[in-house]
C-alpha cells in the first residue's frame, strides 16, 4: 500500500485515484474548486463515466480514499504526486501549462520529504524537463525529488477498463530508480512497462493519439471517394481490417473525431513541429479532414432539403462527441448545431447523457426530453451519436411524427434499405450505391 497524492480531480485525476484506490493504495485527490471537493466527499462524480460512482463509494467507505483543497493534507504522507490537471488549447494551439506550472510550484512549497512527481497530464514534449526547473526553483529548502512521466490512455466511456487492463503502461525519467517506483505501482495491472526517457515518454502519447486521429481521417477520406464512386465505405472497412497490419479499430466513417483528446493533442503536435522548423503536412490534412467530415452532414442536407434551410427544423440524435460520456468539448454537434442555425434553422437536440453540459454550448438550441418528441415536426433527423438507446428505435412511430421525411445518419448506425423501407430519404456516409446512387 502505497500513498499517493493525485492533484486535480478532473477527468484524468478522478479516474487514476479512484482505481489506485482500487488497488489498495491510499488515495487523496485534491483540486482548488472547493464546490467540487464538497460533492466528491459525498461520492458525487462531476463527471459520467460508467461505474465511476460506485467505484469512488466503494473506496471512500473503505477509508483509501479522500478529497480535499489543502496541499497540505495532500501531501502529508504522500510518496507520489500525480499532476493529473488541465492542459487546455493555447491560442496558436499548444497546449496551456499554467495550471501545470501552478501544481508544480505548489508541490515544491509544500513538500516537507523526498517525493516523486509523476506527470499524468498531456503535455509537450519536454515539459518534465521544466517541471524539474520549477520544482528546484520554488523549494524553501532542497529536498530530493525526482520527475516520471507516465501519459494516460483512458477512452471518455471505458476509462476503468482502460486503467485496469491497459495495452501499456509507458514511463519515463532521468532517474531509472523514480521510474522503478512508479513502475512498482502499475505491476498489479499485469501489462508491459515501458521505461525510456523523458521526452520519448512524452512524445508516445502525442504519436498515439496522432496515429488514431490518422485513422479517422483516412478513413472518412475514402468515405467520401466511396461516395464519388459508387462503393461502400463499411464493407471497404471490414475488408481492410482482416489485415492485421491495418486493424479494424478507428476505421468507422462518420462525421470525425472529437472530445478532449484528439483535436488538443493533434494541434499540439503540429504547434511543437512548427516551432522546431518541421513541415508537418500529414497532421495538418488529418484536422482538415476532420473539419471537413462535419460539414458533409450540411452539405447532404441541402442535397435532400434545398440549398435553402431558413425555416426548416432539424433534430439532433446525440450529442455528446461519443457514446458513454457526457463530454461536449470538441463534439461535432455544437459545429453542426451553429452552421444550422446560422442557415436559419431551427435546432432540436436531444441525448441520453450530456442534456445538462449541452446548454451551455447550444444555448439556442430546443432540448427535448426523449427521442420522439425531438422527432415531433421535423424535417430531418440528424444522427450525430452512436447511443444504444438509438439503435432500437420505433422509426415507424418517429417517420410519423416527422413533417418531413429525411435522415442523415452521421455514424452509419442503420442499415440503407431498411431505414428507406420505413418512407426515409436516408444519406449515410461513404455508402455509395447504398446511397442510392
Amino acid at each position: 500500500m502505497k500513498n499517493i497524492a493525485v492533484i486535480g480531480s478532473g477527468y484524468v485525476g478522478l479516474v487514476t485515484g479512484t482505481c489506485f484506490a482500487d488497488l489498495g493504495n491510499r488515495i487523496c485527490c485534491l483540486d482548488i474548486d472547493e464546490e467540487k471537493i464538497a460533492k466528491l466527499r459525498q461520492g458525487i462524480s462531476p463527471i459520467y463515466e460508467p461505474g465511476l460512482s460506485e467505484l469512488m463509494l466503494r473506496n471512500i467507505d473503505a477509508g483509501r480514499l479522500w478529497f480535499t483543497t489543502s496541499y497540505e493534507e495532500a501531501l502529508a504522507d504522500a510518496e507520489f504526486a500525480f499532476i493529473a490537471v488541465g492542459t487546455p488549447e493555447g491560442v496558436d494551439g499548444e497546449a496551456d501549462l499554467q495550471y501545470v506550472r501552478q501544481a508544480a510550484t505548489s508541490i515544491a512549497k509544500t513538500a516537507k520529504h523526498p517525493i516523486i512527481i509523476v506527470n499524468k497530464s498531456t503535455v509537450p514534449v519536454g515539459t518534465g524537463d521544466w517541471v524539474a526547473g520549477i520544482v528546484k526553483e520554488n523549494q524553501p529548502a532542497p529536498i530530493d525529488f525526482a520527475v516520471v512521466s507516465c501519459p494516460e490512455f483512458l477512452r471518455e466511456g471505458s476509462a476503468i477498463a482502460d486503467f485496469t487492463r491497459p495495452h501499456r503502461t509507458v514511463l519515463g525519467s532521468t532517474s531509472r530508480e523514480a521510474a522503478d517506483k512508479v513502475a512498482q505501482l502499475h505491476l498489479p495491472l499485469r501489462a508491459p512497462i515501458i521505461v525510456t526517457d523523458l521526452r520519448t515518454a512524452e512524445m508516445i502519447k502525442y504519436a498515439s493519439n496522432a496515429f488514431l486521429a490518422t485513422k479517422i481521417s483516412f478513413i472518412n477520406e475514402i468515405a467520401n471517394i466511396c461516395e464519388a464512386l459508387g462503393a461502400d465505405v463499411k464493407e471497404v472497412a471490414v475488408g481492410m481490417g482482416y489485415d492485421e497490419r491495418i486493424g479494424r479499430s478507428f476505421l468507422d466513417a462518420g462525421i470525425g473525431y472529437g472530445g478532449s483528446c484528439f483535436p488538443k493533442d493533434v494541434k499540439a503536435l503540429t504547434h511543437m513541429a512548427s516551432v522546431q522548423g518541421r513541415h508537418p503536412q500529414l497532421l495538418q490534412a488529418v484536422m482538415d479532414i476532420n473539419a471537413d467530415a462535419r460539414r458533409k452532414v450540411m452539405q447532404k442536407l441541402r442535397d435532400l432539403l434545398g440549398d435553402d434551410l431558413n425555416g426548416k427544423t432539424i433534430g439532433l440524435l446525440g450529442l455528446a462527441f461519443k457514446p458513454n460520456t457526457d463530454d461536449m468539448r470538441e463534439a461535432p454537434s455544437v459545429e453542426i448545431a451553429e452552421a444550422l442555425q446560422l442557415a436559419g434553422a431551427k435546432v432540436r437536440v436531444y441525448d441520453p447523457v450530456s442534456m445538462k453540459a449541452a446548454k451551455r454550448y447550444l444555448p439556442h438550441a430546443d432540448f427535448c426530453k426523449e427521442p420522439y418528441e425531438l422527432a415531433q415536426g421535423c424535417d430531418a433527423l440528424v444522427l450525430v451519436t452512436e447511443w444504444n438507446e438509438f439503435k432500437q428505435l420505433d422509426f415507424t412511430k418517429i417517420k410519423e411524427l416527422m413533417n418531413g421525411d429525411v435522415f442523415i445518419d452521421g455514424r452509419n448506425l442503420y442499415e440503407s434499405a431498411k431505414m428507406r423501407s420505413f418512407g426515409f430519404r436516408y444519406l449515410g456516409m461513404g455508402r455509395g450505391y447504398h446511397n442510392g446512387k
